[in-house]
């Protein structure tokens, strides 16, 4: 049997590989450190982690990230059952000791009979045209490999700046102090005359908000992002303000072509629009507001617009060097290049954020090639489970037009029949969609292909030492 090839050790690429070795499917790995190293990397390891030693919450029951946890743990998830074997304190979070982390995740694949590491930069996909081939180069991909990517998806199809607004759950907008209006009331239907959600500010609000945004503490680059240049098109709305208190008024917080329908006499002094992120209805984007402020000066901020008093954010903004494709646009239900199927793609560079999330994807690349392999149907996740959401979200060709990366959240889940309302209901809540997923996932995964490796861990690990 042909190996596939896997090129980027990070979180998916090792995830990729240890769910199709499992299945008897020989992989290659290919990392170009220490060979071509990175502005982050440190050391040669696979699976090294760069930027924070968290995985982020551990709750499967109330958590969204938590329950992803749970999913991966169930399937057999080589990083986070590594991950919680080097658990550091932590409180609710999964927080690892990076070293040994990365140490073992190394040890595992080395040692393991079918896989064989290639330490070099591959810069020439079309080298691999007969055979199947997982890109997982994660955000810091190499130039040469990105100039290849280019010449794959098309230059429109591939970010290097990842600008990111934040996205807010609809039920927590105070909806007496909102509205749905396109402006001018454009659009061939009602659904699209009434495409935006809007919530207004007097002239005192207004300018409270501008001196907010100034003087909040903004989150500064990582050194390998100081270089990256602003693009007009994704400004942060703090440097916006700076140039000038009127700049936002005449940019995406502009009140033309509205009217308020709680206060028809009187003309909003600024308009925030909120654009609906999925088809559920549960989650809204904050139109043009990327910024560079920590996240908690954006709660504080982003709660003096009176409309989004008690928002409760389902993702927060940010703006940092990623590179990143447009998933839904190019690639298939199996996560395939539609133009070239022997392309697979995983972790970050698919459009998820966050190290689990991109393991995540790795795990469902590998299954999806495996299910390829052993000739079993097509059988992606149900969309009611965090890896099912995630991968819709890849997928969904209702988003490729405004396609930017996502942490895995509730808002991103099919809602429930009955939608509790309240803290006590949230708990509730998130607690029903924890359930549905646990179930849903546990059958799903009994029509996946069988782990056929007969070999632990530790005997891998003994064997590397």
């Amino acid at each position: 049997m042909k190996p596939i090839k896997i090129i980027g050790g990070g979180m998916a690429g090792c995830e990729a590989a240890w769910q199709l070795v499992n299945r008897g499917i020989p992989v290659i790995i290919y990392e170009m450190r220490p060979k071509k190293d990175t502005f982050a990397h440190k050391t040669e390891d696979l699976a090294e982690l760069v930027c924070s030693n968290s995985f982020r919450s551990n709750d499967h029951e109330n958590n969204a990230v938590g329950l992803l946890h749970w999913e991966m743990k169930e399937a057999d998830s080589l990083i986070i059952n590594t991950g919680n074997k080097h658990s550091v304190p932590a409180g609710g979070a999964l927080a690892v000791d990076r070293e040994q982390f990365a140490r073992e995740i190394t040890g595992i694949l080395v040692s393991h009979p079918l896989v064989t590491i290639v330490r070099d930069e591959i810069i020439n996909v079309s080298d691999f045209r007969d055979d199947t081939v997982i890109i997982a180069t994660g955000p810091l991909s190499s130039e040469g490999l990105i100039r290849e990517l280019v010449k794959l998806t098309a230059q429109e199809n591939l970010a290097f700046f990842d600008a990111i607004a934040p996205i807010i759950y609809a039920d927590s907008v105070d909806m007496t102090k909102a509205w749905f209006q396109s402006r001018y009331d454009k659009g061939e239907n009602e659904a699209a005359q009434k495409a935006y959600l809007n919530c207004a500010l007097s002239k005192s609000e207004y300018y409270d908000f501008i001196n907010s945004l100034i003087e909040s503490e903004k989150t500064q680059f990582h050194n390998w992002e100081k270089d990256t240049p602003y693009f007009n098109g994704c400004l942060p709305i703090e440097t916006m303000a700076e140039r000038g208190p009127e700049t936002l008024r005449f940019g995406p917080m502009k009140p033309v072509g509205l009217t308020d329908p709680h206060n028809p006499d009187s003309k909003p002094y600024a308009v925030v629009q909120l654009r609906h992120e999925n088809n559920y209805g549960t989650l809204f984007n904050i139109v043009g507001f990327q910024t560079k402020m920590k996240h908690s000066a954006q709660i504080d901020v982003f709660r003096k617009i009176p409309a989004l008093k008690k928002a409760k954010f389902a993702r927060l903004g940010g703006i940092h060097r990623n590179t990143f494709i447009n998933s839904p646009e190019i690639l298939n239900e199996r996560l395939q290049l539609k133009n070239k199927t022997n392309i697979y793609f995983a972790g970050q560079i698919t459009g998820v954020e966050g190290y689990v999330e991109s393991a995540a994807i790795g795990l469902l690349v590998g299954r999806f090639i495996a299910n390829e392999h052993l000739n079993r149907i097509h059988s992606p996740p149900p969309l009611t489970t965090a890896l099912g959401a995630l991968y819709n979200h890849l997928t969904s060709k209702e988003v490729k037009k405004n396609f930017q990366p996502m942490n895995v959240n509730f808002g991103l889940f099919p809602p429930l029949l009955e939608q509790a309302g309240g803290r006590q209901g949230r708990k509730l809540r998130y607690k029903a969609y924890t359930d549905r997923a646990k179930c849903d996932w546990t059958s799903w995964l009994m029509h996946q292909p069988i782990q056929i490796q007969n070999i632990k861990r530790e005997q891998l690990v003994n064997t590397s030492n």
